[in-house]
């Protein structure tokens, strides 16, 4: 069967470097993908990706190396099945709260008798190998989101669920769980505290810790503190940034006024 080579890496202890798809396109995917990222993330929780979509998404990203992962909408078996069966080799579930929310993540990931994940891998077997089910539970990442106050205070017995390989933070829901603004890219320093919270919990119990950032500043600042799968943009968030950043250094030295109502390239 086909590495993992980003889990092979977190066992290993080292950091991988990621980015988030949230345009509901194979060519937009297979361009991310040539940029060199470890892992890429079809988000099908909060982007306009469907399933169909992500098919294409995952065979796009299939043209390298870099490891193909799926965030699901819901931490429902049924959805975390699919989207195994079309491909991605890590599965980030969100809004994980409780140990019994975690071992469910698990037991949809996994192929009996460690779980009761459904034979079928239509394309997985065509990614992964003709050996897929034989090694598949030791090749997909289950990676539980840590992100509510319930979470929070469940932390150990989420952490020690048997199966969990990563947790991720979500620093925007973090932020609603502790009365804040939900930020991503957060300088209070009690986000930043918590957030190390999870970090040390995560190294207590030998699970990879993981977070999401916006920005290159971000990114190399928890990369530092020594998380292991960190998030460096989105899709359409490099896509917005660049041609924004380009299309106002042009009209800055150029003098043109925008014709478009506001005159602003932040839409």
């Amino acid at each position: 069967m086909r590495v993992n080579k980003t889990l092979e890496a977190w066992k290993s202890g080292k950091s991988t470097v990621g980015a988030w798809l949230s345009i509901p396109d194979g060519h937009s995917a297979e361009v991310m993908a040539h940029v060199g990222f470890d892992w890429l993330c079809v988000d099908m929780q909060h982007g306009a990706i469907d399933y169909a979509d992500s098919i294409e998404m995952f065979r796009a990203i299939s043209t390298t190396a870099t490891t193909p992962f799926v965030r699901v909408p819901w931490n429902d078996p049924a959805t975390i099945m699919k989207a195994l069966d079309a491909g991605a080799y890590g599965v980030v579930v969100p809004l994980v709260n409780n140990r019994e929310e975690a071992e469910r993540a698990v037991w949809a990931s996994k192929y009996p008798p460690e779980g009761g994940r459904s034979s079928g891998p239509t394309r997985a077997a065509i990614y992964g190998g003709a050996d897929y089910q034989k090694g598949a539970n030791d090749q997909i990442a289950v990676v539980c989101m840590i992100e509510t106050a319930e979470a929070l205070e469940k932390l150990d017995e989420i952490l020690s669920t048997p199966g969990v390989d990563a947790a991720y933070v979500g620093p925007s829901d973090l932020a609603y769980a502790l009365g804040m603004e939900p930020t991503g890219d957060n300088h209070d320093p009690n986000h930043e505290a918590k957030v190390m919270e999870i970090y040390d919990a995560c190294r207590k119990h030998g699970v990879t810790p993981g977070i999401h950032t916006g920005s290159a500043e971000f990114t190399k600042k928890w990369l530092t503190a020594g998380f292991q799968m960190v998030t460096l943009g989105t899709d359409s968030g490099f896509m917005r940034s660049r041609a924004a950043d380009d299309l106002n250094e042009t009209r800055e030295a150029t003098g043109a006024e925008p014709t478009m109502p506001g005159g602003s390239a932040f839409y």
